[in-house]
């Protein structure tokens, strides 16, 4: 819940002209500020009973006033007087209860005035501070009425304990019989708050239907018809006010807002022929999300952690809320969704909606802006790569007549991928930015988008509120469908065609519930592909390879002379177009930008693909001129435009990077079955990788999780011979990655200059990657390397991986690459790939002889990770040293089960975990002592004084005769009687013949004594 205004606040915002009040309140925070003694103000003359009178008759003045003020000024101006409006209803509903309570005592009678001395008037002072000073609740768009309603009954309930504490400090308490003392807080704690409550809603009702905006400041539970477009957005903007002009370039930047609605929902180059795409105001179906406010126990990168947040019924409803209220100037809106699930179409839906308004929307595609500069900057160079000459936030909004600004910072994943160094606070700079516009009094609402997976690769402030795009339920995808029908039922008979029917899609499962694959499914099926009900269900990659492969077939096939060509002359061709995309998608990926120049894909395309042939146009013009999927653009000034190409959508990208990884595997097995033909053998040198060395060695596929899923299902989907050709040669260049090679061809291709370690690593992380998607079982390391020493070869690589491939690309290949520790007959090994495999053996256990023993044995291990530190840098090796407590020299035990654990661990698994079996418990105890007490460790009597505490605590829970059996080891560790006494005293206090179980357990009787009887 925010707590943004209290009553005294509220009074400024609305310009009280009711002077007692006023000065009342100025008083309680000078007393509240200095103390009574300093606060050198004259004792109030007003009293309780004044202070509700003008109270009560200032909130009529204002209700009645509300329609009429709430109407005028811009847009904030009014959001401040709505929130305003409302804590003054809060308290006034108090008030108004107060004074219609049957109370022992009357009013006018708690009026400090009539009690002399600086004691009551301070006292009042507190009071007036407790009721008009402290922070009230506000509804919120993403909480029902019954939450704000809780919450303001919370306040009412402080209220009455405030007042009643008031009331003790004065001399009438003393006056009242003792029945009435008793009554009085019973009856402030029940009556005016219930009453109130009463009150504060009738109120509520009445603001809500004079302002369409207050109204939807409370989460909206009535689910709405499905829309489209958010066209619900555009009706309940009109009703708040007229739409705003403006100099010229904001209506510029309105206008151009406004026409993203009459383009095809995939606006790009050269579009299908035999299919019409609905345009974006028609075929955007409004979505479905969930909300939640961030804690620092959330985790919004996990889908799991969604499943239980709260789903907005009304989520058009919500944004008109959000964006009304107060909280959209004071923090960021974080839009979260999977690829393809709709991000930046709604917020060019939104976009267009919001131009009409009075608000002022900007998009700026984070894609396109300086990853390492501050959000100020990166918002004019948005604004200038979209009105092509340089703009300013505060020269736009200076001339934008009152209308609020709506930046919408569309593809923060593509921001951390593009950044030199962490952008981990960017919400945090982006609230930063925000409290100081509004500061300044040019207030500005942040909506921010980007990928489910990057949310933990950004720190979200307290109370931001994120929302997640959902998936398409039957319903939508039903309506999205129908959309797809009306527009291509007429254009797809021409070719005895029908269109893709919601029985067909639904079949498909995943496909139909995102709309980007919805869409491309619709594609599929009108371009002769026809999804059948009963078919096998379609893979992401089938999608996209048919898709693509199809236009390019097309293309090809437009041309006279292909007519003569053998099929697999032809397939060749559409191969020869596809790696060319693959290239221009390559060049993005390598740099890590969704854009590229012509220039660079020119210079990169003539590296990979040969020399030009003649062609006026350039590589790059003719690669992606006759391809719907590239979207060629220019920024820059006019005098200095560049042409630029970008995907339609990401994912195009990200399927052909995988696709081409491929593709070179294809070649590497093909060109060596050539070599092999001729030869006996092809001894590793020869293998001819020199197109997959160039396209997998500048950057980890795993950077982006759908470039290595893509690679993964394409590897799977190779027939079986192929793929085990291809894992045995993948093998032999893995081993051989790291060792020079001097002849290279493509050596041309070079879209990022780095360092021979970085392409070293990232070649030799993509080749595992591939063998392991071309295995059909995981694979363990000692045959994947085939070295001495297998192991010390692959903690090598994983090291070279880790200081080479930067944070995304190490993350990424941790979850791209399951590896699990495995140890059969003492052999220890790492198995590669898979999934749910059998736990690993504990940490610890792996590395030492783990075989199941009689009694605990005590192991000791000196640790370099203390000296190792200022070398490696690593937090996470800190966050781990840092439990060492500085010592280096760790007791290990070797406990009965076989596990092995240190000293440290078994302490705080038994001071911290639950008790489960008893068994199990004492077993724990045992182990710890023995760590504790191994020879040559510190001596630790307060330690072993908590392990003793602990069994005293445990009691009757562990049996006697464990309990005297972990008193003997204690006792014999040197755990100091007195820590001692509890347990043998509790222990003598259970059972009569305690003293002789203790003595047979190993306890000396005169020691005993000695414990017992000091």
């Amino acid at each position: 819940m925010t707590d943004i205004l209290c009553y005294a606040d509220a009074l400024a915002v609305l310009g009280c002209e009711r002077s007692r009040l006023v000065e009342l309140t100025d008083f309680a925070a000078t007393v509240a500020r200095t103390g009574w003694a300093r606060a050198g103000v004259a004792r109030p003359a007003t009293g309780l009973l004044d202070l509700r009178g003008d109270i009560v008759g200032y909130t009529e003045d204002v209700v009645r006033r509300s329609g009429r003020r709430g109407r005028g000024g811009n847009r904030f101006t009014r959001t401040r007087r709505l929130a305003a409006t409302h804590a003054v209803l809060v308290v006034s509903a108090y008030f108004e209860a107060l004074g219609e309570a049957r109370l022992p005592v009357e009013l006018d009678r708690l009026d400090h005035v009539r009690h002399p001395g600086s004691e009551p008037a301070e006292k009042f002072a507190a009071l007036v501070e407790s009721l008009l000073l402290a922070p009230l609740p506000m509804p919120e768009p993403h909480r029902p009425y019954a939450e704000t309603r809780q919450a303001v009954r919370q306040v009412y309930e402080r209220m009455s304990q405030a007042l009643t504490t008031y009331t003790r400090g004065l001399p009438v308490w003393g006056e009242l019989s003792a029945g009435d003392r008793t009554r009085l807080p019973i009856l402030l704690d029940d009556g005016p708050a219930t009453q109130a409550l009463r009150i504060y809603d009738e109120d509520y009702r009445l603001l809500s239907a004079d302002s369409p905006e207050f109204g939807m400041w409370s989460l909206v539970t009535e689910p709405q018809p499905l829309g489209t477009g958010l066209s619900r957005v555009a009706r309940l903007l009109a009703e708040l006010a007229p739409p705003r002009v403006g100099d010229r370039p904001m209506i510029h930047l309105v206008r151009l807002a406004a026409t993203a609605l009459d383009l095809p929902v995939m606006a790009g180059g050269t579009a299908p022929e035999d299919v019409t795409l609905p345009l974006l105001g028609e075929g955007y179906i409004s979505p479905r999300c969930r909300v939640a406010e961030m804690t620092r126990e959330a985790t919004p990168a996990a889908k799991s952690w969604w499943e239980g947040r709260r789903e907005l019924p009304d989520a058009e409803a919500f944004l008109v809320g959000h964006l009304t209220s107060l909280s959209a100037t004071q923090a960021p809106l974080v839009l979260l969704g999977e690829p393809g699930s709709g991000k930046t179409k709604l917020t060019e839906v939104l976009a267009a909606r919001l131009a009409g308004s009075e608000f002022l929307p900007i998009r700026v595609e984070l894609g396109d802006v300086a990853a390492d500069s501050a959000v100020p900057s990166q918002i004019d160079q948005g604004l200038r790569n979209v009105l092509g000459e340089e703009a300013r936030l505060e020269d736009l909004v200076g001339t934008g007549d009152g209308a609020l600004p709506v930046i919408m910072l569309d593809g923060f994943d593509e921001l951390i991928q593009a950044a030199h160094a962490s952008r981990y606070d960017y919400l945090e700079q982006i609230q930063e930015f925000q409290l100081g516009q509004y500061r300044a009094g040019r207030p500005v609402a942040v909506i921010v988008t980007g990928r489910t997976v990057v949310a933990d690769q950004v720190r979200f402030p307290e109370g931001v509120l994120a929302l997640q795009l959902r998936p398409f339920e039957e319903d939508q995808v039903r309506r999205w469908l129908d959309i797809w029908d009306q527009t291509n039922r007429a254009v797809l008979a021409r070719h005895d065609r029908t269109p893709l029917t919601a029985e067909v899609a639904l079949a498909q499962g995943e496909l139909a519930t995102q709309p980007l694959l919805l869409l491309l499914l619709a594609l599929y099926d009108a371009t002769g592909n026809t999804v059948r009900r009963d078919g096998p269900p379609i893979g992401r990659a089938q999608l996209y390879e048919s898709l693509i492969r199809d236009f390019a077939q097309r293309e090809v096939a437009k041309d006279a002379a292909a007519a003569d060509l053998s099929p697999a002359r032809l397939r060749a061709l559409v191969d020869r177009e596809l790696v060319q995309l693959g290239v221009v998608a390559l060049s993005m990926f390598a740099r890590g930008r969704a854009v590229a120049t012509e220039a660079a894909l020119d210079r990169d395309l003539a590296a990979l693909c040969g020399q030009a042939h003649g062609d006026a146009d350039g590589w790059a013009r003719r690669a992606t001129r006759r391809f719907f999927f590239v979207h060629r653009t220019e920024t820059g000034p006019p005098a200095d435009r560049v042409r630029c190409y970008e995907f339609l959508h990401v994912t195009f990208a990200e399927f052909l990077v995988g696709w081409l990884a491929v593709h070179a595997v294809r070649e590497l097995v093909r060109r060596h079955d050539l070599i092999e033909s001729e030869l006996a053998a092809a001894p590793a040198q020869d293998l001819d990788d020199d197109l997959l060395h160039a396209v997998i060695s500048f950057s980890c596929l795993a950077e982006r999780g759908p470039t290595v899923g893509f690679a993964v299902e394409l590897m799977a989907a190779l027939p079986a011979e192929l793929r085990a050709r291809a894992g045995e040669l993948l093998s032999t260049l893995l081993r051989e990655s790291l060792h020079e090679r001097r002849r290279r061809s493509f050596t041309g291709f070079e879209p990022v200059h780095h360092p021979v370690t970085r392409r070293l690593a990232a070649y030799s992380a993509n080749l595992t990657l591939l063998r392991v998607a071309a295995a059909t079982e995981p694979v363990r390391v000692s045959e994947l390397l085939r070295d001495p020493d297998p192991l010390a070869r692959w903690t090598s690589f994983a090291h070279l991986w880790r200081s080479q491939l930067g944070d995304d690309g190490w993350a990424g290949l941790l979850a791209a690459l399951p590896a699990h520790r495995v140890s059969t007959g003492g052999e220890r090994d790492i198995l590669l790939g898979g999934a749910g495999q059998a736990p690993e053996p504990t940490g610890l256990s792996w590395w030492f002889d783990h075989r199941p023993r009689r009694q605990a044995t005590l192991l000791r291990h000196r640790t370099r990770a203390l000296a190792e530190r200022p070398y490696l840098l690593n937090i996470d090796t800190d966050l781990l040293a840092d439990l060492l407590a500085d010592e280096a020299d760790l007791p290990l035990v070797l406990r009965p089960s076989g596990e092995v654990a240190s000293g440290a661990r078994l302490v705080h698994e038994l001071l911290t975990r639950e008790p489960g079996a008893a068994g199990e418990r004492v077993a724990l105890y045992l182990d710890t002592i023995a760590a504790v007490t191994a020879p040559g460790a510190p001596a630790n009597g307060r330690l072993l004084g908590l392990i003793a505490h602990a069994v005293t605590l445990d009691g009757t829970a562990l049996p006697f005769a464990d309990r005297g059996r972990i008193l003997s080891d204690l006792l014999h560790g040197g755990t100091d009687h007195a820590l001692l006494r509890p347990l043998v005293e509790s222990m003598i206090a259970e059972r009569f013949e305690s003293w002789e179980s203790l003595v047979k357990a190993g306890i000396p009787e005169d020691v005993l004594r000695k414990i017992h009887s000091p």
